[in-house]
């Protein structure tokens, strides 16, 4: 069965960086749009960034020049390397895989996938 499995969470301070990886199984990973999403507290999980088969990147507004998608299809992995983070950037990060490109790359519904996240907490 198809598992996604997020590191690289933990507590950071304001300004700093994290590089979050996912490592994916029982799937031919190259063959599978990725993204990364985020839930904070009491808030909806909202979309970060998705790399295509192609290496295409698209990134929430939120988040775009300070965070890079990333994959490795040699290694079943994909990465999101976090650069200037805010207080605001805390939440549990999810991967998510898309049996296919969809135009819903940006929505939860658009992915087929999840792995269980990481926490991610920046302190001012």
């Amino acid at each position: 069965q198809v598992q996604l499995v997020e590191s690289g969470g933990g507590l950071v301070q304001a300004g700093g960086s994290l590089r979050l990886s996912c490592a994916a199984s029982g799937l031919t990973f190259s063959s599978y749009p990725m993204g990364w999403f985020r839930q904070a507290p009491g808030r909806q999980r909202e979309f970060v960034a998705y790399i295509k088969l192609s290496g295409t990147r698209t990134y929430a507004d939120s988040v775009k020049g300070r965070f890079t998608i990333s994959r490795d299809n040699a290694k079943n992995m994909v990465y999101l390397q976090m650069n200037s983070l805010k207080p605001e950037d805390t939440a549990v990060y999810y991967c998510a895989a898309a049996n296919w490109a969809r135009a819903t790359m940006s929505r939860v519904a658009g992915y087929d996938y999840w792995g269980q996240g990481t926490q991610v907490t920046v302190s001012s």
